[in-house]
């Protein structure tokens, strides 16, 4: 069975179905392919403010105020003692009504919203399909996929253009031999559920809070709807394996005894369900992609998710690789260094983000002490953690190189001109 597309969308999530929809939006001819079945689960719930605008390309801003999704306007930090700080609220920087006002979310019926909206505008989705290598012609140029269906049938699908969209299972960036890990942020994360824990009431009901523990660990508590609530802890592995405690239920509550702002919250909420426990380590892509093969949310680089930017970054590249895809179509050049640009503004702002990544985790630093000694920092902090990336931050940058080092650009990203 042979069948032909003009794009090829591995992987059905924020990323493959966002970038998919912008493509059958302006008539072209998508298939997505999903391994799983959705509905299916997915940990990262928070939305953080500048994902309004790739909300609003795929005209999904009505539908998200529409839904059930617990509103999200600040992020609050907790130290260990309890203390909270004053929280940032998006507000003081943007409109209240619209990229100030984001969304915690659950993940399992955001991404099914979103994948249905790329079915809405035409786009053909196998779900329970999964691709087992790529196809290349003679010179090495990716030309489609080889998967297998439910009842274990193999196809070949035929593409002008593939995308990678697989998120951190990152399909064709580990076969390529692309992957690079970040130098630093190698953490762990253990995360489960709480029914009926403590939470904030008003605007501060769906606040983010990072509580604190040793060693610059962290916990996220991330209220949803339902009376839900998603909390996490993230450190190094040794720290949260030291005395040799490996089980993941052990290790959460021992890192919940850290922080007495979580301890409280809790102390009055049921866990449900299981726990889990994953690596975070950041890994990016040596190229956006090669002949025939574009890269796409975290399959082009995950960042460790201390300040939500997962889905943003997966919505807004979507976004931005449907447009660059649609234009190469129509002008009939899909070749790699038209994605130049497209790999640099995706690189640029994961950089300013893991800019931050890196002074966060540094036990020198401080949001309030950077403040403190900069008050005019407080208003770029902001912007970047709202994901306001593509801007310049150079006078932040060396406002917190005051207090803490800060990483060079990693030189990644550039099209692999040959296959």
């Amino acid at each position: 069975m042979h069948h032909t597309y003009d794009a090829i969308v591995i992987g059905g999530g924020p990323a493959g179905a966002s970038s998919s929809a912008i493509l059958a939006e302006y008539g072209h001819n998508v298939l997505v392919i999903e391994r799983e079945k959705f509905p299916r689960y997915h940990i990262g719930e928070s939305l953080i403010p500048f994902t309004y605008y790739p909300l609003e390309r795929l005209g999904l801003i009505d539908r998200m105020q529409k839904s059930h999704f617990v509103k999200k306007y600040s992020v609050c930090f907790v130290p260990p003692n309890g203390r909270t700080s004053q929280p940032f609220y998006f507000f003081t920087r943007y409109d209240r009504e619209t990229v100030a006002q984001s969304w915690q979310v659950l993940r399992s019926e955001f991404d099914k919203m979103v994948l249905d909206h790329a079915r809405e505008k035409g786009v053909e989705v196998r779900e329970q399909t999964s691709v087992k290598e790529l196809l290349r012609d003679e010179s090495g140029r990716v030309i489609g996929v080889r998967a297998v269906t439910q009842d274990g049938q193999e196809v070949d699908f035929h593409g002008k253009i593939t995308l990678d969209c697989t998120g951190k299972e990152a399909f064709t960036t580990v076969r390529n031999g692309w992957r690079v890990r970040d130098p630093y942020l190698n953490k762990v994360a253990v995360w489960t559920y709480y029914k009926g824990s403590r939470r904030l009431e008003g605007v501060d009901e769906g606040q983010t809070t990072v509580a604190f523990v040793q060693d610059k660990g962290w916990f996220w508590h991330i209220p949803q709807h339902n009376d839900m609530v998603s909390v996490g802890v993230v450190a190094e592995g040794k720290y949260l394996s030291r005395d040799g405690v490996k089980n993941p239920k052990d290790i959460f509550h021992r890192e919940v005894e850290e922080n007495l702002w979580i301890k409280d919250c809790l102390s009055v909420g049921e866990q449900v369900g299981d726990y889990f426990i994953t690596s975070e380590y950041t890994h990016h892509a040596r190229h956006c992609g090669s002949d025939g093969l574009l890269l796409v949310g975290d399959a082009f680089a995950f960042l460790d998710p201390v300040f939500s930017s997962g889905l943003m970054f997966a919505l807004k590249s979507g976004v931005l690789a449907g447009e660059e895809i649609h234009k190469g179509l129509v002008e009939g050049d899909l070749s790699p260094a038209r994605f130049t640009e497209y790999a640099r503004v995706l690189r640029e702002g994961v950089e300013n983000m893991r800019k931050l990544v890196y002074a966060f985790y540094n036990p020198d630093f401080s949001f309030g002490q950077l403040i403190k000694k900069h008050p005019d920092a407080a208003g770029p902090v902001t912007d970047c953690l709202s994901g306001d990336v593509n801007k310049d931050y150079s006078v932040l940058w060396d406002q917190i190189r005051d207090l803490v080092p800060l990483p060079e650009n990693m030189p990644l990203g550039e099209p692999a001109l040959r296959a």
